[in-house]
């Protein structure tokens, strides 16, 4: 038992030598990374002198940088490149900015530590045994949470001429934030796309009063003027204020989600038709093609007008939006057919943030949903039939 114990010892020691080895070169190679960056600045080597230099220089400055293995000094070199106007100016290096102290491994771990929804003071409790208290005061890590907040405001921004997404899923769901001295449940309108690898991406986030027409519109006409194209399809949940924006895009085909519709029939059939009912919707949604589909609509018409006609009345205003998947690869059936997508999104949202309890702005409560996608707190998975999207969009670039 004490031989085994030993060796054990003896495989940790021998670790802990190679990390402090590996720890050691990879410093040593970000010190001679910074020599060359500064040589090519100068135009010339040290010792060199040439035509081409211009510039000298300066000694050398200790650095203390927060990494994933802690707070290590790095030597820095220093000097003075000669402007075009014949003044010199201080070297900057793009590889170690002046005043950085982290690593962008350390930033995005404080930040996976706040979207997860640890303060300032379990950030550092959490970190302390791996990067030590040098660098991670309180101001040092509200300093990298307002990262995020500019980060933000980019994306929001950001030109979208050149995004192209298959699809895009709408719909709105609601979170509780402190307005005008009172916690209210406000709508934040989300809009996610697939690209045409079959990856979904958040495309937009709106807080807004209502899912009234003239919120949606907002949202669309932003979308618009930042140059986004017109998708393939677009999914919906029905929304009132939805259905009347959509002709925004009039090349863009609209598909009603199937899963909203089935919940308005329920509310409007009796309690004891329910599964009546869902089994001849079923028949509609779950068939074999869109012309069996179509002939399983007619069906449920026909009957329900004469068993509850608010049931009638309530498929007949989807109308073919219903049955738009059928126009697209079976494969992608499953994936098209509802705001399953975008749902599941908005159920992490709301799991990521029913600890907050309300937020204290609009600003913050964005902001956060934003980074927990942004970092990879909420990872989403390809749709359903990815590769014969890829295909019908290259169909799409071509004919167009």
């Amino acid at each position: 038992m004490q031989e085994i114990t030993t060796k054990d010892a003896h495989v940790v020691q021998f670790r802990l030598d190679i990390r402090r080895l590996l720890q050691t070169r990879l410093l040593e190679a970000v010190e001679v990374v910074l020599k060359e960056e500064l040589s090519s600045a100068l135009g010339a080597p040290r010792y060199e002198r040439n035509d081409d230099r211009h510039g000298y220089r300066n000694g050398v400055e200790e650095r203390r940088i927060t990494t994933a293995n802690g707070t290590r000094k790095v030597r820095v070199p220093r000097g003075r490149v000669v402007a075009k106007d014949g003044a010199t100016e201080e070297f900057r290096s793009e590889l170690l900015p002046r005043y950085a102290r982290r690593t962008e491994e350390v930033d995005a771990a404080i930040l996976g530590c706040y979207l997860a929804g640890a303060n300032s003071r379990r950030i550092r409790k959490a970190l302390q045994p791996l990067l030590g208290e040098e660098h991670l005061s309180k101001s040092a890590v509200s300093r990298v949470v307002m990262r995020l907040k500019s980060l933000f405001e980019s994306w929001q921004h950001r030109d979208l001429s050149q995004e192209r997404y298959g699809v895009l899923f709408l719909d709105g769901f609601h979170l509780k934030i402190r307005m005008a001295k009172r916690v209210v449940s406000v709508p934040v309108l989300a809009v996610l796309g697939v690209r045409q690898d079959g990856e979904k991406v958040l495309v937009g986030l709106r807080l807004a009063p209502s899912e009234a027409a003239a919120n949606w519109s907002e949202v669309i006409v932003d979308l618009q003027k930042r140059g986004l194209p017109a998708p393939l399809l677009m999914v919906v949940d029905g929304n009132a204020g939805l259905n009347k924006v959509l002709a925004a895009w009039p090349g863009a085909q609209v598909q009603r989600c199937t899963v909203h519709k089935l919940q308005n029939l329920r509310d409007h059939c009796p309690a004891h038709a329910r599964r009546e009912m869902k089994r001849d919707y079923d028949r509609i949604i779950h068939a074999k093609d869109g012309l069996a589909a179509r002939g399983a609509y007619e069906e449920f018409i026909r009957k329900w007008s004469a068993l509850c006609p608010a049931v009638a009345r309530s498929l007949e205003e989807a109308g073919s939006e219903l049955l738009t998947f059928y126009e697209f690869p079976k494969s992608m059936w499953k994936s098209l057919r509802s705001t399953n997508a975008l749902e599941n999104l908005n159920r992490e949202f709301r799991r990521r943030t029913k600890t907050q309890g309300s937020f204290g702005t609009e600003d913050a409560a964005l902001k956060l949903l934003y980074g927990l996608v942004a970092f990879g707190q909420i990872a989403m998975r390809k749709i359903v039939g990815h590769r014969e999207l890829t295909a019908l969009m290259m169909d799409s670039t071509q004919a167009a």
